[in-house]
């Protein structure tokens, strides 16, 4: 039986095509008519198991459940599954290794200091004291005499000047950088907190006293080679300060009235460093130092309400009634 051309084509495309991708559903003398088996994704199911075991199925968790409504028991649970160690309650601090936290043994202040006369009894009762807190004061500046050889009490009483003077420029410059050179991480927050949207103008007129050190204490931190050491030193100074509002007014001080100025500023270093460098680190305010003077503070102004007349007030009570039975008079009816 002689074959026609296509019947010749069909054949050849069954001996071409793989076994099991195509079968043929009947073969005629002229036609032929091929259907696809998809009982397999792949021609060749052999590695079907294997396939398989590629995928696996994880638990995904409830990302909307929350720790409040699950009890102990399930948590503990939970964790278990999870190889997780439950966790435990931690409350973390800041803390810097360049400074300390705080003014060890503060120095108190003897009431009425850059007043009283030492030829006054007060004055001599407080020339007595200073004598007797001297001995730890210069036992202090000894021990900062053995890490600083050229350590000089008068010298470092002009740099602490200077010191002071540049840390309020840079504030009243608002470099907040360049600020942290003369202040300690401590008393940053402490000189720059409220300055925001007020306008500074501040000037170093002279000392009616010369600074000089009248307190002098150190400590060593967790070890003891690793020491800081305070020094107190008292400025009675000339300044002129003045703050103004975001609005242009003024809120304390005057540009043109000069005031003195009685302070205990504490300077801080880090002597186990052999880079420490001396900054400002607190301020101490003696309890019978007079309250300051008030500061002026700048509010919005509320629009008044407007006062009505009486005839207005009495003028929708008597029309209310009136809308009121005008619509219930068709329901009635």
């Amino acid at each position: 039986m002689a074959l026609s051309n296509a019947s010749k084509l069909g054949l050849r495309l069954l001996q071409e095509i793989p076994n099991g991708l195509l079968a043929p559903l009947w073969v005629g003398s002229t036609n032929l008519q091929f259907v696809r088996h998809r009982r397999t994704k792949h021609f060749n199911p052999k590695w079907k198991l294997l396939r398989k075991l590629k995928y696996i199925k994880i638990k995904l968790p409830n990302f909307n459940e929350k720790a409040e409504d699950i009890s102990e028991e399930e948590m503990r649970s939970k964790l278990k599954e999870r190889g997780l160690v439950p966790p435990r309650p931690w409350m973390e601090r800041q803390f810097f290794i360049s400074s300390t936290g705080g003014t060890f043994e503060a120095y108190v202040p003897p009431e009425g200091d850059g007043k009283v006369s030492s030829v006054t009894a007060q004055g001599a009762k407080q020339k007595l004291q200073f004598l007797e807190k001297k001995t730890k004061t210069m036992m202090a500046i000894r021990k900062i005499k053995s890490f600083e050889e050229d350590f000089d009490t008068p010298v470092f009483c002009k740099t602490a000047e200077e010191i002071y003077i540049k840390a309020h420029e840079c504030l009243v410059n608002r470099d907040k950088e360049g600020i942290l050179k003369y202040v300690t991480e401590r008393a940053y927050p402490e000189l720059i907190h409220n300055i925001d949207n007020k306008t500074i103008h501040w000037k170093f007129l002279k000392s009616i006293e010369l600074p000089r050190i009248v307190h002098a204490r150190n400590t060593d931190v967790i070890t003891k080679e690793n020491i800081f050491a305070q020094l107190t030193v008292r400025f009675h100074t000339q300044q002129v300060l003045a703050v103004y509002d975001r609005f242009g007014r003024l809120m304390h001080g005057s540009e043109i009235i000069a005031k003195d100025v009685l302070e205990y500023v504490v300077f801080e270093k880090h002597l186990a460093n052999e880079y420490g460098t001396w900054r400002i680190h607190a301020k101490i305010i003696p309890d019978w130092l007079p309250p300051r003077d008030p500061t002026a503070m700048t509010y919005k102004k509320l629009p008044e309400p407007v006062k009505s007349s009486p005839e207005e007030d009495k003028q929708p009570e008597t029309n209310v009634p009136q809308k009121i039975t005008e619509q219930s008079s068709p329901a009635t009816v």
